[in-house]
């Protein structure tokens, strides 16, 4: 274990007792702190902070290991800070807790500090992630994963499996994604590519601009909505679905190869008809924006 004290460039280390490092500036003080956990099998791992930002990554090891950086602008804010660990066989709960407000009565010292986590596990991990304030980015894992937050912004890299991803105020990109996804934001743009099964975009305010790649299948009805922006969708050659795209206050640019015979529609506004040899239903809305449906030639 090491401490480290940074006043200009002074550093005197020392070892102490609990596992943790400190770093003292002329701005902050920051703990970091490390947890690491032993697993048999495939893990379940379950995090939350009250503020902060949380980076999910794989490695080679069979192991978890989580680091817990506070920050604050006094030693006493930071250990007021509570970490809350526990494992049950491979199922791993850790939380860090804000500090009670009257702890600090006249002096507000819990508004200042928060904590962020970084992760390090095996590339088949469950995941459930949680800040109350803070961005999320998570990279090269599969299995189910839920992240949260109530206010930033998301980004998964090479991910698959079971996805849900909310955030109540940010944008969130998705980048080299195969499996189910849920995804949601209060306000801000989506970006996603990837090889799904299911999808379902929502922003309540921002443009939305998915590209599925070559080898991309419906197994359910997909639903892309944006209360106020535009929507991009770009679907490779082979891709065949029901299509059903509206827009309350735009137009509608369709270069995708379309039978609209029997129920189907064009016009300015909306667009429905079948594509390759149809099957499950894509349904796109937006309220006020404009809609391309254009052809993905990336693979």
């Amino acid at each position: 274990m090491k401490f480290t004290l940074l006043t200009g460039t002074l550093m005197v280390p020392a070892l102490l007792a609990g596992g943790c490092t400190v770093t003292v500036d002329s701005q902050s003080q920051i703990v970091r702190e490390e947890k690491e956990y032993t697993v048999t099998g495939t893990p379940t791992l379950r995090l939350a902070t009250f503020d902060g930002s949380i980076q999910i990554q794989s490695w080679d090891n069979p192991g978890v290991r989580v680091e817990i950086e506070k920050r604050g602008p006094t030693r006493e804010a930071l250990d007021a800070l509570e970490v809350i660990s526990s494992q049950d066989g491979n199922t791993i709960e850790l939380e860090v807790k804000q500090p009670r407000r009257e702890s600090f009565t006249g002096i507000g010292l819990n508004r200042s500090a928060s904590a962020r986590l970084i992760v390090s596990l095996p590339r088949r991990t469950d995941v459930r992630a949680r800040s109350g304030d803070g961005s999320i980015q998570i990279e090269r894992v599969n299995g189910r994963i839920e992240l949260n937050t109530g206010d930033g912004s998301i980004r998964a890299t090479d991910v698959d499996g079971e996805l849900m991803l909310h955030t109540g105020d940010g944008s969130v990109t998705v980048d080299g994604a195969q499996g189910r996804l849920d995804l949601e934001t209060g306000d801000g743009s989506v970006n996603v590519t990837g090889k799904l099964t299911g999808v379902r975009l929502h922003t309540g305010d921002g443009s939305i601009v998915y590209r599925a790649q070559s080898g991309s299948a419906m197994t359910a009805d997909w639903e892309i909505t944006t209360g106020d922006g535009g929507v991009s969708l770009y679907l490779p050659s082979d891709f065949s679905a029901e299509l059903d795209a509206h827009t309350g206050d735009g137009t509608i640019r369709n270069d995708l190869s379309l039978e609209s015979g029997g129920r189907g529609e064009v016009s300015r506004r909306t667009v429905k008809g079948r594509i390759g040899s149809g099957g499950r239903q894509l349904k796109i809305r937006t309220g006020d924006g404009s809609i391309a449906l254009r052809a993905n030639t990336n693979h």
